[in-house]
């Protein structure tokens, strides 16, 4: 797009289904890769993606002629379909419906990156249900929290 100037920056986050711990360490940064891979390849450019058992926080550069509904619908189908395919838990994982993403200034990158960064230190003093909750109110989103999580198993 010649004469198109941009610069969008977002932050994905999204959980397993029933918030179940499954994504075991051992194998976490091969699909943090995979995902990586996913969102360059839709002309967005992967920033930082890390996460703990539960839950992954994506950081990424959005490509202005791509939609975050289309981007996020992608990465999680293909990254569960990754997930079943090389048996890497042992029932079959789905990601949970629904997803957040904040936006953030070019100014801000280096503290979000940093945060994401340190999702297994962040996560030894709060949980996930706080930790999203805390970013829908920072961002001064409006939620009914009965809708913001699938119920546990």
């Amino acid at each position: 797009m010649a004469n198109t100037y941009y610069q969008i920056y977002i932050q994905i986050v999204f959980a397993v289904q029933y918030r179940n711990a499954l994504l075991e360490e051992t194998w976490r940064p091969e699909l943090f890769a995979v995902i990586g891979n996913l969102i360059n390849e839709t002309g967005c450019k992967t920033i930082i993606i890390s996460g703990v058992e539960d839950h992954i926080h994506c950081l990424l550069a959005l490509k202005p002629t791509v939609t975050i509904s289309d981007l996020t619908k992608t990465i999680k189908a293909k990254s569960s379909k990754y997930i079943n395919e090389n048996q890497l838990t042992k029932i079959k994982f789905s990601w949970q419906n629904g997803y957040g993403v904040f936006s953030y200034s070019q100014s801000q990158l280096d503290n979000v990156y940093k945060y994401i960064e340190n999702q297994k230190e962040h996560h030894k003093k709060q949980n996930f249900n706080d930790e999203y909750l805390n970013f829908l109110n920072k961002f001064n989103i409006e939620y009914e929290e009965k809708y913001t999580f699938e119920a546990l198993m």
